[in-house]
C-alpha cells in the first residue's frame, strides 16, 4: 500500500477507485450528482437518475467478508440500488446477495408503508438492484460454460412463462474476467466505466481517455488529487482501515466455518462410534443367546445319557 500511495503521488497510477474513499470522492452523488447516474444507466440499461445516497446504518444484514465498496442509492422513480465491490471470494455469496436484496426490500417496505399510512398498497414498493463487482471472483464465474462472460443480470422468472415483474435484480461484474478477455477493448459506454474500475495504470487511463473522451473530467479530478498528499493518505489510511476490519472479519467467519466443520465431523465420529458399540452389543447379544442355546442343548444330552 506505501507503494501504491508512491506510485500515485508520482503519476505512475490513478487511483483505486473499486475502494470505498475513493470510489465515493469520484461518484458521490452530492459533489458530482451526473457520474454515478451515467454508470448506473449504462449498467442497467436504461436512463436513470440518481436522487440521493442512503445511510448505510440502517442496513440489517451485516456486511462480508473483504467488502472494499459499499454505497445505497435513492434513483428518481424511487427505486433502490446497492452497488458494492468485493475484493476477495467468499462462502455463500449467493446466500448472502438474496439476504442483503430482501433487506434493501424491507427496508423500503418500512419507509414507504410509515409515509403513507392506510394509503399504502404494495404497488407503492419499486424494485431494488444489487450491483456487485468481483475484483477477483469465484470459481463458478469462471466455468467453461459460461464462455468468459463478465457480466450477468438475473430476475426471477417462471418456467411457464408467466410474465410477473418481482422486485429483485442482480447485476453480478467479474472485473478479473472482465480484464483477461478482449471486452476491455470493445467500445461502448458500459466498457468505459467499467474500465475505469478495473485498470488502474496511467497508460491505460490515457488509452481510456482517447476512446472515452468523457472519461477526461474523471481523471482530472483523480489528478488533482497529486497536490495534495495529504488528502490521499488520509484516503489511503481509511482504506486500509477497511481492510484491516474486513481481514478481521474474513478470519472469525474462516475460524467460525472451521468449527462447525470440526463440530459437524465430531458428531459423525460419535454417530459412528454409537453405532458401532450398538453393533457390538448386538453382537455380544446373539453370542449370549447363542451360549445359552448350547448350554441348554448340552444339559438335556448330559440328562439324556
Amino acid at each position: 500500500w506505501r507503494q501504491a500511495l508512491l506510485d500515485f503521488l508520482t503519476g505512475c497510477k490513478t487511483l483505486p477507485l473499486t475502494y470505498d474513499p475513493f470510489f465515493k470522492r469520484i461518484f458521490h452523488p452530492d459533489i458530482h450528482p451526473d457520474r454515478l447516474s451515467a454508470m448506473l444507466s449504462s449498467i442497467l440499461g436504461m436512463k436513470v437518475k440518481v436522487l440521493k445516497v442512503l445511510p448505510n446504518e440502517e442496513i440489517l444484514i451485516e456486511g462480508g467478508a473483504m467488502l472494499i465498496m459499499d454505497i445505497i442509492v435513492e434513483l428518481e422513480d424511487h427505486t433502490i440500488v446497492n452497488i458494492e465491490v468485493q475484493k476477495i471470494p467468499y462462502g455463500f455469496p449467493a446466500e448472502r446477495m438474496s439476504c442483503y436484496s430482501a433487506d434493501l426490500i424491507l427496508r423500503q417496505y418500512s419507509r414507504v408503508k410509515g409515509e403513507l399510512g392506510k394509503e399504502f398498497s404494495y404497488k407503492d414498493i419499486k424494485k431494488v438492484y444489487t450491483i456487485i463487482f468481483f475484483e477477483k471472483s469465484i470459481d463458478v464465474f469462471k466455468d467453461e460454460t459460461l464462455n468468459g462472460e463478465f457480466f450477468h443480470h438475473g430476475r426471477t422468472t417462471f418456467n411457464t412463462g408467466l410474465k410477473l415483474e418481482l422486485l429483485q435484480e442482480y447485476y453480478l461484474i467479474a472485473l478479473d474476467v472482465f480484464k483477461d478477455k478482449s471486452y476491455a477493448r470493445d467500445i461502448n459506454e458500459r466498457n468505459g466505466w467499467i474500465s475505469l474500475l478495473a485498470f488502474e495504470s496511467v497508460e491505460e487511463a490515457e488509452h481510456l481517455m482517447q476512446v472515452y473522451p468523457w472519461l477526461v473530467p474523471i481523471y482530472a479530478d483523480i489528478a488533482a488529487y497529486q497536490s495534495d498528499p495529504q488528502e490521499v493518505f488520509s484516503m489511503y489510511s481509511e482504506a486500509l482501515r477497511i481492510m484491516d476490519q474486513n481481514s478481521m472479519q474474513l478470519m472469525v467467519d474462516e475460524m467460525s466455518q472451521q468449527i462447525e466443520e470440526l463440530e459437524q465431523e465430531n458428531k459423525k465420529i460419535t454417530r459412528e462410534k454409537d453405532k458401532t458399540i450398538s453393533e457390538h452389543k448386538k453382537t455380544i447379544n446373539q453370542k449370549d443367546n447363542e451360549i445359552a442355546e448350547l448350554r441348554k442343548e448340552l444339559e438335556q444330552l448330559k440328562q439324556g445319557r
